[in-house]
């Protein structure tokens, strides 16, 4: 009987501090494991922030406006080939303060029938006045220079191009290859 109070008496010492020794080591356990996933969360969350702040410093710029109605119109007449039409409504719109206004009403009198290449030629100029690294300006005066056999002319256009566009860019390329063609054909 003695041999079963001590039982008794080591189980109800001991029972407590086992199970105290269980319960810290349960929590231990969840504590790890909670913080391997808090590090996951956290990381996880670094992640997102570091991806939203990289797009946001990418977004820094002002919103972009959409086009003005007459820009939106002339494009389309152009696409259309439709170019009487384009000047009027660029003469409606009357934006001569615009490097792309100047640059659309060249375009416009050189591709009509019959074509205005001084009026064009007047207005590429008034375009890159406004803005000298107008990229459409710089491609068409090229192709206007070549059809006025002012290659020399063209190629300083193409050389301005090719400084604007520093990684390269559509009107580079077009006016290079409308470059060569004329050169091929001399």
């Amino acid at each position: 009987m003695a041999k079963t109070h001590q039982n008794r008496f080591l189980a109800a010492l001991i029972g407590p501090l086992l199970k105290q020794e269980l319960k810290n080591q349960y929590i231990k356990e969840r504590l790890s494991t909670k913080d391997a996933q808090m590090k996951k969360i956290l990381l996880a969350a670094l992640f997102f922030l570091l991806t939203v702040g990289i797009s946001q410093a990418a977004d820094t710029a002002p919103p972009i406006k959409s086009d003005p109605v007459w820009l939106t119109q002339t494009r389309a007449s152009i696409k259309s080939e439709k170019y009487n039409q384009a000047i009027q409504q660029l003469q409606a719109a009357n934006e001569t303060s615009s490097a792309d206004w100047n640059n659309l009403m060249g375009y416009s009198l050189r591709k009509k029938q019959p074509p205005d290449l001084v009026g064009a030629e007047k207005y590429y100029q008034a375009a890159l006045k406004i803005d000298p690294n107008h990229r459409g300006a710089l491609e068409y005066y090229g192709q206007l220079k070549l059809i006025n056999n002012d290659l020399p002319g063209a190629e300083a256009l193409l050389a301005r191009l090719d400084k604007v566009c520093t990684f390269g860019c559509e009107e580079y390329s077009d006016l290079k290859e409308a470059v060569q063609k004329y050169k091929s054909k001399k």
